[in-house]
């Protein structure tokens, strides 16, 4: 078996990568650009859809329906939201809120037997749901 150098492995090799490679020392300096605000808005604005997907509140309806991952997605936004509440703004924090508390009613009326008040996902941060 022999070892493949970086100069015969395009993926490796920045000099000889295609289009499709991509190129990790620019991935960081983008990143190093982005505020940390945004950064949090954007993976609490991913944690929310992925949650609305498992909970069935897409198009494709049940198709993706998974109220063990939605459980998992939920309470995720909602620690989320509670570490980062100092530090984003309100401009920011209120619709994440929003979202999240329609997750928990969302998810409440999903289940076939739903979790105690205080019991559900995030509630552990957001203090009990009531719907």
């Amino acid at each position: 078996m022999s070892e493949t150098s970086p100069s015969q492995n395009p993926e490796q090799n920045p000099e000889t990568a295609g289009p499709g490679t991509p190129d990790y020392d620019e991935m960081t300096r983008d990143i190093a650009e982005v505020p940390a605000v945004e950064v949090i808005v954007t993976v609490a604005v991913n944690l929310l859809s992925a949650a609305a997907v498992k909970l069935g509140l897409t198009e494709e309806g049940d198709k993706y329906k998974d109220l063990d991952e939605a459980r998992k997605l939920v309470h995720a936004l909602a620690g989320l939201l509670d570490a980062s509440a100092t530090e984003i703004s309100s401009f920011h924090a209120a619709p994440l809120r929003d979202g999240l508390k329609s997750l928990q009613l969302a998810f409440r009326e999903a289940s076939l037997v739903p979790d105690e008040p205080g019991q559900g996902p995030g509630e552990k941060y957001t203090g009990p749901i009531y719907g």
